[in-house]
C-alpha cells in the first residue's frame, strides 16, 4: 500500500506537467544523482534506479544547506497550494468541555414554618407555577400563633408598653408579618389563621406539601427559584485544572438553540474536586431575559484560560509534526517555498502558537504542505517541479495524461472486502510506468480471481489514481 501511495504522489506532480532542465541549469555542477521515489538511493553518475527509473541529478546552487522548493503555476493549482498570513495576537488556552444550567442559588428562596401547624387554602398547586413577591401563598393554622396573639392583646389592654413591644417582636419572630400584626392592633380580634407570603418573585421549583397537611419547622414547605439569571456550571479535566482563572472568558452553546453564542467569564473555581468524576468545577453567571436558559440543560462549554498576548500563532493544519521536530512550509516568493522548522507551543483550537522560527510578516501553506514537505526532502527531484526554458508549445496540459492504459501482470494478493488486488505488472508504457508492485482499486468482477493467477487487465483513470476496470484471464500481447 506505501508503494502505492508513493506512486500516486509522483503521478501527482507528473499531472502538473513535465519538467525540462534549462541550459542555465546544465551548467550547473551535479553532486551526485538520486532515484525519484527513493532519495537514499545516490549514484556518483546516471543510471537506472532499482524500479528502472532514470537517476534525477542533484545541483549544487545557492541554496545547498536550504530547503527551498519552486513549483510551478501548474503544479501549483492542482496541488491547491493554500497560504495564510502568520498572526500575532492574543492566544489562550483553549479547554472544550461539558456543563450543565443551574439555578442562580442567591435568587433562590426555601420557605419554612416557624411553628408547627396546619396548611390551609394552599395559592399553590404544582411545582413550576408563577409567584410574585408579596402573593399569598398559604394560610397557617398554628394553636401557638393562636396563644401569642392573644398573649398580645392582653399587652395592648394591660397599657405596659414594654410589654406590647416585646409581644409585637414575639410575634414577628414567629413569622407573622408587620401587616397582620397592624390588623390584629386594629382590630382587638385573634385570628385563626395566618396568611403567608411570597418573599420574592419566582418559580415554584420544590412544592412537597399539600392542602391540609401538618408541617413542622425542619420541613421544607415550598422551594421559589427567580430565573432572571442562572449558573452555568462547567467540568474541566484534573490535568487542566491549573490553566483555569477568575475572570477568563468563556463561550456557551446549547443544542436546543443551535447558531446562538452566550459570551461570559468565568465566576468562580470551587475549591475541590469532584469526586466521582475527577473534575474541577468552574461556574459562570449569566442573565436570563426570557428564560431561555432552563436548569438542567446541557451545554457545550470553550474556556479560554490563561491568555497570552503578542503571540505569534498559525492553523494548526499547517503544521507538520514529526517524531522530534515540527516543520512548516513557508512561502518565500511566487511559486518557490521553504521546509522550516519551528519550535510549537500551546494550542488553542484551531490555531498553535509558534515560539521560534517565524515572523509576522511571513506566509506559511495550509493545504498541500506535506506534498511539498516531501519534496523539499528528495530535493532531486526540483528540476521535474519547475517548468524554467519548457516553451507553451511543449509543456503539456494535466488533460494530456492518458486516460485509459492496459496492461498485464501476476496476482499477489486479493482483498474482497476493500475491493482491491496487489499486482507485479510489466511495464506499462502508455504511462510510462516501469515494472514494479502495487495495490490496484478494482471496479470489475473479482469473483473468480485466483492468487498466483496471471491476468490482463484495463485501467480506466478515478479522479488522480487509476483504477481496474476489466480484467481477463492469461497474458496478451501489448499494443505499442
Amino acid at each position: 500500500m506505501k508503494r502505492y501511495v508513493t506512486f500516486l504522489l509522483l503521478v501527482l506532480f507528473m499531472v502538473g506537467g513535465p519538467s525540462v532542465q534549462s541550459a542555465d541549469e546544465g551548467e550547473k555542477d551535479i553532486l551526485y544523482w538520486v532515484a525519484p521515489m527513493d532519495p537514499n538511493y545516490r549514484r556518483d553518475e546516471p543510471g537506472k534506479s532499482p524500479m528502472g527509473m532514470d537517476l534525477i541529478p542533484v545541483y549544487a546552487d545557492a541554496n545547498e544547506g536550504g530547503s527551498d522548493v519552486s513549483i510551478s503555476p501548474v503544479v501549483v493549482q492542482n496541488l491547491g497550494v493554500r497560504t495564510e498570513a502568520v498572526r500575532a495576537g492574543t492566544l489562550s488556552r483553549l479547554i472544550d468541555t461539558v456543563g450543565y444550567i443551574d439555578h442562580d442559588e442567591s435568587k433562590v428562596s426555601h420557605i419554612h414554618l416557624r411553628v408547627s401547624g396546619w396548611i390551609e387554602k394552599l395559592s399553590v398547586r404544582s411545582a413550576g407555577e408563577r409567584v410574585k413577591k408579596g402573593q399569598r401563598l398559604f394560610n397557617l393554622y398554628s394553636p401557638d400563633l393562636v396563644n401569642v396573639q392573644e398573649e398580645f392583646l392582653r399587652a395592648l389592654s394591660s397599657g405596659n408598653k414594654g410589654l406590647i413591644e416585646a409581644s409585637r417582636d414575639r410575634l414577628n419572630a414567629l413569622g407573622i408579618s408587620r401587616g397582620e400584626i397592624s390588623q390584629l392592633e386594629k382590630k382587638r380580634k385573634v385570628r385563626q389563621n395566618i396568611a403567608i407570603y411570597a418573599p420574592q418573585d419566582g418559580v415554584v421549583s420544590e412544592l412537597p406539601v399539600r392542602e391540609g397537611m401538618y408541617a413542622k419547622p425542619a420541613m421544607n414547605v415550598m422551594t421559589l427559584a427567580d430565573l432572571s439569571s442562572v449558573w452555568l456550571i462547567a467540568e474541566v479535566f484534573e490535568r487542566q485544572a491549573g490553566w483555569v482563572h477568575v475572570g477568563d472568558k468563556a463561550e456557551v452553546t446549547l443544542p436546543y438553540l443551535p447558531g446562538k453564542v452566550w459570551r461570559g467569564e468565568v465566576g468562580y473555581i470551587y475549591p475541590s474536586l469532584d469526586p466521582k468524576t475527577r473534575t474541577l468545577l468552574v461556574r459562570l453567571r449569566f442573565d436570563n431575559p426570557g428564560e431561555s436558559l432552563k436548569p438542567n440543560m446541557y451545554a457545550r462549554v470553550k474556556l479560554y484560560a490563561s491568555p497570552r498576548e503578542n503571540v505569534i500563532s498559525i492553523p494548526m493544519e499547517a503544521l507538520i509534526r514529526t517524531g522530534d521536530k515540527d516543520r512548516v512550509i513557508v512561502e518565500v516568493g511566487a511559486g518557490k517555498f521553504d521546509a522550516r522548522e519551528v519550535v510549537a507551543g500551546i494550542e488553542s483550537g484551531e490555531r498553535i502558537e509558534i515560539l521560534e522560527g517565524l515572523q509576522t510578516d511571513e506566509k506559511v501553506v495550509v493545504s498541500g504542505q506535506f506534498l511539498i514537505d516531501s519534496e523539499a526532502s528528495l530535493k532531486a527531484s526540483f528540476t521535474r517541479m519547475t517548468d524554467v526554458g519548457v516553451s507553451d508549445e511543449k509543456a503539456p496540459e494535466a488533460s494530456e495524461t492518458p486516460v485509459k492504459a492496459k496492461g498485464h501482470g501476476l496476482v499477489l494478493a486479493i482483498n474482497v472486502e476493500q475491493k482491491e488486488i496487489e499486482l507485479r505488472h510489466a511495464p506499462i508504457p502508455e504511462l510510462g510506468w516501469p515494472e514494479m508492485e502495487m495495490m490496484f482499486p478494482v471496479d470489475a468482477d473479482m469473483r473468480d480471481l485466483q492468487v498466483g493467477e496471471e491476468i490482463s487487465f484495463d485501467l480506466e483513470k478515478r479522479g488522480r489514481a487509476y483504477a481496474i476496470v476489466t480484467i481477463r484471464p492469461g497474458k496478451q500481447e501489448q499494443q505499442p
